[in-house]
């Protein structure tokens, strides 16, 4: 079948664009409206540092077509303009959003609408805690530009002496202040002022030895290739390897470069001229404010509507207080939904085994650990109380190498074995293992999950964890950490779906059989829930099924490649996607199979990244219970129709509307379905 892609790129930007209508709907409280904007401001920063970084690479080495049609200099192109239509949107949505703030008595203003008062807090404020923490650079033509770093910003700082200038640099220090700087007030309104315009209120104070007729600042950020280039050199050990490449990532290549559109011509092209950037380079001009991301972290100030508030974790129908929690999964297996269910759930368990003695050995993967994780800890509390630990440590998670590479040096000293990854593979799977003595036999335990073992991103991300004892999966489960610690060493896999070696073919193999079952006119459908769906086989045996007439149902939080209308118009392959108050990062897999309903769990998207060069797991789900409450979640989503965008031809991310049937809001009403079994 001749299947045609869409661009991975452009299909993300869509995504990110529902981000943005987030942050644009008057039913999102207010600051929470605010946050959207800096989720959405976050995402696109690593989406230059990777995807575009990507294609410039591409492009540079005379890369003409790419796997989904189109070149990367085209892709380049349409990106360019679609990023520039989402600032103007966002420019305007911000602006919204502070006139509400205004109705609601919160105000951010700037250095040129401070009162008499306020300019003597903030210059109180400015010559305790910023004036000794900033080190402003003179540019000039003859000197090099001093290494600049892509998470920060700048503000250029224009010097004019009758007709020429002097320029100089000034990094803001949000890396050790915070961004947003409350100004005391004695009425009930809110002030609140951004660091780097507390900095521009004191540019004199900053520049007092310099004499210039008019003195004036525009802030900019850039955006490097974030890419780590590693060999599989098991000569050298992968921490130098890793660390190297981090060291390289500070230099790496500039791939956007973002400015106040106000900034003068000649303070432009200097800043350009500079920092080596060419016409075909990525240059945005934008508002005054620059890293949005810092408003994920906006202070909590105003009245309670304008926040979501938050939710008491729901009690799991299977954990009782008094009762050990492996007692309680070897009597059935256990799926916890984060963060409806506390992830503490996860944290006890860990501490309940560092001290069982009778638990003998844990095995666990890592790849985004919370700082200072309470996991880690749980894990050296086993090591201290005698527990065999093996640590499985990826160290090519994204933006998290080096943290990942401190925690391998302090699991190593508390005599905790730490692997760190596999050579040629990402280690991207979620997996826990405790083996515990009982009556004079070993008994292991599995917990698989869709998500990382982190307490911080529990909170926001929604994700499943299966808890078992079931002897056909931890079997399994074994095999994988053997082969962690024996490459070599691949097992045979019956239950599990595990990348690179099964999840391909079986995904596969599940897909013809509903279209087996279709042409003969048994009832065939599956459901797929991800992050991104874009490998090409997949999405052709998808297309497949859909033209032999499978009820298939997609539910793709991010790039989704495929076309769900065909061009004559009678292929039509239903698909959503969610954006709503919890990231939605879980992954559900189901097959109807003639009745015998197969459901999954998974850490792994259907990219070819996943499939074929990552340690991914599916673990199946054996319990009806279980099975029935996952496929009643992916229906509710399926329902949603204040959340839930159609993901079209066109891009268009229109929310699904049931006419005259209530609002559905599917995350609230799970939150609500728990609650009810619980009851039960």
């Amino acid at each position: 079948m001749n299947t045609i892609l869409r661009s991975k790129e452009i299909s993300w930007l869509s995504f990110n664009d529902r981000v943005l209508q987030e942050a644009s709907r008057p039913e999102v409280p207010l600051i929470e409206r605010l946050k959207f904007l800096g989720i959405y401001s976050n995402n696109l920063d690593e989406f230059f540092r990777v995807r575009v970084a990507i294609l410039r690479r591409l492009a540079m080495i005379g890369q003409l077509t790419l796997a989904e049609g189109g070149n990367p200099r085209e892709v380049l192109s349409q990106i360019e303009e679609i990023v520039k239509e989402h600032s103007n949107r966002f420019e305007e949505i911000y602006n919204q959003i502070l006139a509400e703030l205004a109705l609601e008595k919160i105000f951010i203003i700037n250095e040129k609408q401070l009162s008499h008062e306020q300019g003597d807090f903030v210059t109180l404020f400015f010559k305790r805690e910023v004036r000794p923490r900033i080190m402003p650079i003179i540019l000039k033509k003859s000197t090099k530009m001093p290494l600049l770093r892509d998470d920060a910003i700048y503000l250029a700082v224009d010097m004019v002496k009758n007709k020429k200038s002097e320029y100089a640099l000034i990094e803001v220090p949000t890396d050790l202040l915070p961004r947003f700087v409350i100004i005391p007030s004695k009425d009930d309104k809110t002030y609140i002022i951004l660091l780097e315009d507390v900095i521009r209120y004191e540019l004199d104070d900053t520049f007092y030895m310099f004499s210039y007729k008019k003195i004036s600042s525009y802030i900019f950020k850039l955006t490097r290739d974030a890419e780590l280039d590693l060999d599989d050199d098991v000569a050298e050990s992968y921490v130098k390897i890793v660390s190297k490449s981090i060291v390289k990532r500070g230099n790496s290549a500039l791939v956007r470069f973002v400015h106040d559109k106000e900034t003068p011509d000649n303070l432009l092209n200097f800043l350009l001229y500079k920092l080596n950037f060419k016409k075909e380079d990525v240059v945005i001009g934008g508002s005054r404010i620059h890293n949005f991301k810092d408003f994920m972290g906006f202070p909590k100030v105003g009245a309670k509507h304008l926040y979501y508030q938050p939710i008491s974790p729901v009690k799991h129908t299977k954990i009782f207080h008094g009762k050990t929690y492996l007692s309680s999964i070897s009597k059935g297996d256990i799926l916890f939904h984060f963060p409806y269910h506390s992830f503490y759930h996860f944290i006890d368990l860990l501490r309940e085994a560092s001290i069982d003695p009778k638990v003998t050995e844990i095995k666990m993967t890592g790849y985004r650990m919370a700082h200072n994780s309470n996991v880690i800890n749980a894990l050296i509390n086993a090591a201290r109380n005698g527990k065999k630990v093996t640590m499985v440590l990826e160290l090519r998670a994204r933006f998290n190498e080096q943290e990942n590479i401190q925690y391998g040096n302090m699991l190593d000293k508390e005599n905790v074995k730490v692997i760190l990854g596999v050579p040629g593979l990402k280690v991207h799977s979620k997996l826990c293992l405790i083996s515990r003595k009982e009556n004079k036999e070993s008994i292991n335990y599995a917990l698989i999950g869709t998500g990382n073992f982190n307490e911080v991103t529990s909170k926001v991300f929604s994700d499943q964890l299966l808890c078992t004892v079931n002897q056909d999966i931890t079997r399994e489960v074994i095999r994988i950490f053997e082969f962690f610690e024996r490459n070599y060493k691949i097992g045979r896999f019956q239950h599990l779906l595990v990348s690179p070696f099964t999840m391909r073919s079986k995904i596969v193999t599940m897909i013809k059989q509903e279209i087996s079952n279709a042409k003969v006119g048994i009832e065939s459908r599956f459901y797929l829930k991800c992050n991104n769906l874009v490998d090409q086989e997949i999405i052709s045996k998808i297309e497949e099924a859909a033209k032999c007439g499978v009820d298939v149902r997609l539910n793709i939080r991010g790039m989704f490649a495929i076309f769900p209308t065909s061009v004559d118009g009678k292929v039509t392959i239903p698909a959503i996607g969610m954006i709503d108050r919890y990231l939605e990062h879980s992954r559900l897999y189901y097959f109807y199979n003639g009745g015998e309903e197969k459901v999954y769990i998974s850490s792994s998207d259907f990219m070819s990244r996943n499939l074929d060069r990552r340690v991914e797991v599916a673990v199946p789900i054996y319990d009806p219970d279980i099975k029935k409450e996952l496929i009643d979640f992916f229906d509710l989503q399926w329902r949603d129709n204040t959340a839930a965008r159609i993901l079209d031809n066109e891009l268009n991310n229109t929310i699904k509307d049931y006419g005259k049937e209530p609002q559905l809001k599917s995350q609230a009403l799970f939150y609500e379905y728990l609650g009810e079994r619980n009851k039960q």
